[in-house]
């Protein structure tokens, strides 16, 4: 399905596994270059779509399950898995670490990676600047507060917390956040409410 469209980018989407995750596929539409946003269930519907949208590499926004489960088929298949080195434990095998601040280059888009630890150690945003900036978030910001912060899944409360007010609030209001699960928003949406959920602690 197409989540998203500007004169720069289409974003493709599709939603799979038992949690119901978004999987993204940025591309540009002047080079038709693409890369795939979590590799999390159901690889041969995934391989298919890599193959159908041009995608050379998948970029991971965290290590649990429900985000990295189709990782082994997507790599049998010959594309290159990066995840944050904090979070790579998770998988039996990787081919490159996410780097804060590195920008990756799909065509003429420029995907920024942003650590956002809190949802766990190595979770990880990126970010697609432009008139309408396009955050892919993974579980780190959704509509009404932030992704879980259990610690037996990695987790932490205050992290996530210190990386919303430092990572990612600073960013223009109408920056759409594509969220790894669920509705979309925006950071304008969400930002005057984190005292709220400071207060009720989750």
């Amino acid at each position: 399905m197409l989540r998203y469209e500007d004169e720069r980018v289409e974003v493709h989407s599709v939603v799979v596994g038992y949690l119901d995750t978004n999987v993204y596929v940025p591309r540009c539409k002047h080079t038709g270059n693409a890369v795939l946003i979590d590799a999390a269930d159901d690889a041969p519907q995934l391989v298919r779509l890599c193959r159908t949208l041009g995608v050379d590499r998948v970029l991971e926004t965290h290590g649990h399950h429900d985000h990295v489960a189709a990782v082994p088929g997507v790599r049998a298949a010959g594309y290159r898995v990066g995840i944050a080195p904090e979070d790579a434990h998770n998988l039996d095998g990787h081919d490159f670490d996410l780097v804060d601040g590195e920008v990756f280059e799909v065509g003429k888009l420029r995907l920024r990676t942003i650590f956002t630890p809190g949802h766990t150690p190595g979770s990880t945003s990126f970010l697609l600047d432009g008139d309408q900036p396009l955050l892919f978030g993974g579980d780190t910001l959704f509509p009404g507060g932030p992704g879980a912060t259990r610690p037996k899944n990695g987790g932490h409360f205050p992290t996530i917390i210190r990386t919303l007010e430092e990572r990612l609030f600073t960013l223009d209001p109408a920056t759409l956040v594509l969220p790894g699960h669920g509705a979309d928003t925006t950071i304008g949406a969400e930002r005057p409410h984190l005292q709220e959920w400071i207060e009720r602690g989750w």
